[in-house]
């Protein structure tokens, strides 16, 4: 009998986020009788813990929440936290050795493009090395990636991307042939099935009101998703007499400074901030429009959740939604700003049919983000390399 591949993936934690999930989805989806798979988390903690399979080994660095704030209190643990993973980054060779136990692993697996120079730095020369990389690198928020800092995913044996953007600009950057078949466009795996039917749990928390339309938008809540220009468009368009509600679905470290703009704003009583939901997809099911206000994205999952629920969509033109709404076929793109959403949102409250046909042609759309495919993908590429 054929033993099974000794495989390591790291992330950073578990929290709620879209490549945390797509990683657990992936994982639930995997035979158990081909690998044996460590997952490595700097922190043992987030909302997907539960769904990691049994048969998966969780090892971690630290315990505990997330800090994200600066209180005295929570300042020692943070400080050992940094001082502790930075040592370990720093010295490979002795997380290898106290943490991993000295364990030999055909693979190395990084989930996310910030563990790229975790896995380079391995002491196991002999391991083959994966990247799955799930945003654009030459965006604002990651100004650290220049020329040079994306040449280094090269020495990569595979680097899994998730759009069509990310793989031309990838490939622009690779010298040879060689470097250009490192590259492979993945499309993130995703449960249909589990959204359909998870769409259909009645609501608890938040009572709709069919007399006005509900945009809902859904995200961790930090900087990248423009949860801030989108309560400052909600408010503008109430001034100009458009009655909507807003519903925003998601937690995270900005969670206050956003719940705190909403007061400012004075939309309290229009603009709902739900926190985090495990199961949103009733509240898209029911929201009349969904809208994407994110300032970048690698390849914005949650769109084509609302795509499966067949939402009449706006999303701001970012990386990978293109590609996803087939050029606007699907949806509506508007320009990645404040200006673009207010336009969007405006047109579907006051011309609300011209969002018709995008429904039409959602509903007959053979969707190409099939779920046993990416599984299949990623599969291929374990067993190959």
């Amino acid at each position: 009998m054929r033993s099974k591949k000794k495989i390591l993936i790291r992330i950073g934690s578990l929290r709620h986020g879209g490549a945390e999930k797509v990683l657990v989805t992936f994982l639930k989806n995997l035979p158990q009788d081909k690998y044996e798979i460590d997952l490595l988390l700097n922190l043992y903690s987030g909302k997907y813990l539960a769904d990691v399979p049994s048969w998966i080994n969780v090892l971690h660095l630290n315990k505990g929440e997330m800090i994200t704030t600066n209180r005295p209190k929570d300042i020692p643990k943070k400080a050992f936290r940094k001082v502790y993973q930075g040592m370990l980054k720093k010295y490979p060779h002795l997380l290898y050795q106290f943490i991993l136990k000295n364990k030999k692993y055909d693979i190395e697996f990084a989930a996310i493009h910030g563990f790229r120079d975790e896995i380079l730095n391995s002491p196991i020369r002999s391991s083959k090395k994966i990247m799955w990389i799930h945003n654009d690198l030459r965006k604002t928020e990651f100004h650290d990636y220049t020329d040079n800092e994306v040449r280094k995913f090269f020495g990569y044996d595979k680097v899994m991307v998730i759009s069509e953007h990310i793989q031309k600009d990838f490939e622009s950057m690779a010298r040879n042939e060689d470097e250009k078949s490192k590259i492979v466009r993945i499309y993130n795996p995703l449960d249909t099935h589990e959204i359909l039917s998870k769409a259909e749990i009645p609501i608890q928390k938040y009572q709709f009101n069919k007399k006005v339309p509900t945009f809902i938008s859904i995200g961790t809540i930090f900087p990248q998703k423009g949860f801030d220009r989108l309560l400052k468009v909600h408010k503008k368009l109430l001034d100009e007499g458009l009655l909507h509600h807003l519903l925003i679905v998601g937690d995270g470290y900005d969670f206050e400074n956003i719940k705190n703009l909403k007061t400012k704003l004075d939309v309290d009583h229009t603009a709902t901030m739900l926190g985090f939901s495990d199961n949103p997809y009733p509240y898209i099911k029911e929201a009349d429009f969904y809208v994407l206000s994110s300032r970048y994205e690698g390849f914005p999952t949650v769109l084509f959740e609302a795509m499966t629920l067949k939402k009449k969509i706006i999303a701001t033109d970012v990386s990978g939604v293109s590609e996803m709404l087939q050029k606007g076929k699907l949806g509506l793109i508007v320009d990645n700003s404040e200006e673009g959403l207010y336009l969007g949102m405006k047109k579907a409250l006051s011309q609300p049919e011209e969002f018709n046909h995008y429904t039409d042609l959602l509903k007959v759309y053979e969707m190409p983000f099939d779920l046993e495919n990416s599984v299949s993908q990623i599969s291929s590429i374990l067993d190959s390399i």
